[in-house]
């Protein structure tokens, strides 16, 4: 049996586990749900799965078992743990994701990371939406009790996006799984909400899909970025400041987007046989 070696990373406070496939075959989904969980687990937003192969393909697992198709903190986390490894170095390589392919680059200074990202895409059919409709800016989502102006954009994942006034966290924090559970999203949706400070800063909260509250998200940064850009709040250059701290966002033509920011490494671990043996509870939690 190989190993259960784990090495964790966070980028602004939104961690990642990441593993090799040999490690990930030899665990359940329910398994993984009590790795991440915080108190009968490890502690994790998520389990990074490397394929291993010549071409670096990224698997991402959410803290609840499901699976995503793309993370922008996860990627930048991958590309740090591959240099980390020495399987790439300074040049700029390619990454395959479930949500399409993507370029990263890790800088002189290893701590900081740029992921290309790809284009935006706001048809509703990309996330996917129920939605009829060539693009969703400024659409009337009822809740239970209220009805909220959003707009959607898929990153190679879903993405909800929230303008407000005033950030409040508190109300990312109740609203938010009424977002991600919409009847509207057959597979759930990432949430931001938005504050634009000026035409070069954005403050976000993030409800992200199978994790709940995060600190940081960069495909979330690049989503309420781009809706921001689409409807002419900010300019081609944007910071993204998140509870966690702060991207930094880039357009080119056709809505791509580029997304720079920070990685730094927790930890390298190996599994106690243990581990699993008192997790029911964090099932249930």
């Amino acid at each position: 049996m190989t190993p259960l070696l784990l090495h964790k990373y966070h980028g602004l406070g939104n961690d990642y586990l990441v593993c090799h496939r040999s490690v990930a075959e030899q665990l359940s989904n329910e398994q993984i749900r009590i790795l991440c969980h915080r108190h009968y687990g490890v502690g994790s937003d998520g389990l990074l799965i490397d394929s291993g192969e010549t071409i670096p393909t990224l698997r991402i697992i959410n803290p609840d078992g499901s699976e995503a198709e793309k993370s922008g903190n996860g990627l930048r986390i991958y590309a740090r743990y591959l240099f980390d490894i020495g399987r790439v170095g300074h040049q700029p390589f390619l990454v395959h994701t479930a949500g399409g392919d993507v370029h990263c680059h890790v800088h002189e200074d290893p701590h900081q990371i740029t992921v290309e990202m790809g284009r935006a895409n706001f048809t509703p059919a990309a996330l996917p939406a129920l939605l009829d409709l060539p693009e969703a800016l400024n659409y009337p989502l009822k809740l239970a009790d209220e009805t909220l102006s959003v707009s959607l954009v898929s990153m190679g994942n879903p993405h909800c996006v929230v303008p407000v006034g005033k950030l409040d966290l508190a109300q990312v924090h109740r609203l938010g799984p009424h977002i991600e559970n919409h009847p509207l999203f057959p597979r759930r949706t990432n949430v931001q909400f938005v504050e634009v400070v000026d035409r070069h800063t954005l403050r976000i909260g993030i409800w992200e899909r199978g994790a709940g509250f995060t600190m940081a998200s960069g495909s979330s940064s690049c989503a309420a970025a781009s809706v921001m850009r689409k409807l002419n709040r900010v300019d081609d250059r944007v910071s993204v400041n998140m509870p966690g701290g702060e991207l930094h966002i880039t357009f080119s033509d056709g809505f791509h987007v580029s997304m720079c920011g920070p990685v730094h490494k927790i930890a390298s671990l190996t599994l106690d046989k243990d581990c699993f043996a008192g997790g029911d509870n964090a099932l249930s939690a």
